[in-house]
């Protein structure tokens, strides 16, 4: 039977704008990408964007598709489609009513939304085959990104200012975050926070520090045994480990959803990250918790985008019966 419903699902990163046609049920029937080229401009990549849009929506008019939105996850703490900061990565995206501008010119909505809060809703809704209503979504990268879908519902706290996972205080005494604050997870649990923490342990040791340390070397010196990269990767798997802990203990989700390229060096990864959660977290509030990795790899974005759309589409619809 032919899908009725379509949306332009758009991950918008520092790198790169993906964007996709997918269908209610999660079928991606066209997919693309374009270079963000944040250095053009605020305006260059709100027209990179605009043709990203044109481009799904002429394919889908050639097939005779219905799209009834466009779903955008962007970096920055966004208040009903407009952007009020924290996406320090794009050029001048503050006070940026997006929502607004696009919606302009089409003949359908436009809704966006926070990029990591859309990897948990495409995760939520399309990565995995059991039904969840809860569940809690972290992507460990540069820096820590999340999600929470609470009772089926997106959660991002009063008007979409909370949810920021990332900066959850997880050692007052510790490191500096990007956000100005101390201490925070991101500061300490992500791969940036791993690297520094590796090459600390090379200098201790008067070892020196290879010209390039990412995440999947410190992983492959793990797996020789190589004392520094187990002391760091040790700390790493300390600090999100506790991080989700305290989720865990606040929340009690079903599932706790690690995404991120770390998270698929191996099983070993999610295993350590498992053993030691559960070992923190209270046994009454981890009982129906399954800890898992990502499934949707870097789609995540554009099928939450879309998921945005269809789920503010009934949502609406509700409300007019």
């Amino acid at each position: 039977m032919k899908e009725r419903r379509h949306a332009i699902g758009i991950d918008l990163g520092g790198s790169y704008i993906k964007y996709a046609l997918v269908t209610e049920n999660g079928k991606i029937k066209f997919e693309s990408k374009k270079p963000t080229e944040v250095e053009k401009g605020r305006d260059h990549l709100i027209s990179a964007l605009k043709q990203s849009i044109l481009e799904a929506k002429l394919l889908a008019e050639s097939e005779g598709l219905e799209i009834t939105g466009v779903g955008i996850g962007t970096p920055g703490i966004i208040d009903n489609g407009l952007i009020l900061g924290g996406a320090e990565n794009l050029p001048e995206w503050e006070s940026l009513p997006l929502a607004g501008i696009l919606n302009k010119g089409f003949g359908f909505p436009v809704f966006v939304e926070n990029d990591a809060n859309l990897m948990g809703l495409g995760e939520f809704h399309y990565g995995s085959k059991t039904h969840n209503t809860d569940i809690i979504f972290i992507t460990v990268g540069t820096g820590i990104g999340g999600a929470m879908v609470l009772n089926g519902k997106l959660y991002g706290g009063h008007r979409n200012r909370g949810a920021e996972l990332g900066h959850i205080i997880i050692n007052p005494d510790g490191e500096k975050c990007s956000c100005g604050g101390i201490g925070c997870w991101e500061a300490h649990a992500s791969v940036t926070a791993l690297i520094r923490d590796y090459k600390n342990a090379l200098i201790e040791r008067g070892k020196r520090v290879p010209g390039k340390v990412d995440g999947k070397y410190i992983v492959e010196r793990y797996l020789k045994k190589e004392k520094e990269a187990q002391q760091a990767l040790e700390t790493h798997f300390y600090y999100l480990s506790a991080g989700l802990a305290g989720l865990i203990n606040i929340f009690s989700p079903q599932r706790v959803v690690v995404g991120g390229g770390i998270s698929e060096a191996g099983e070993f990864y999610i295993r350590e990250i498992r053993k030691r959660t559960l070992k923190m977290a209270m046994k009454e509030t981890q009982v129906f918790t399954k800890i898992s990795r990502a499934e949707l790899g870097n789609k995540a974005g554009m099928f939450g985008a879309a998921a945005l759309v269809f789920d503010s589409l009934k949502k609406s619809e509700k409300v007019e019966n």
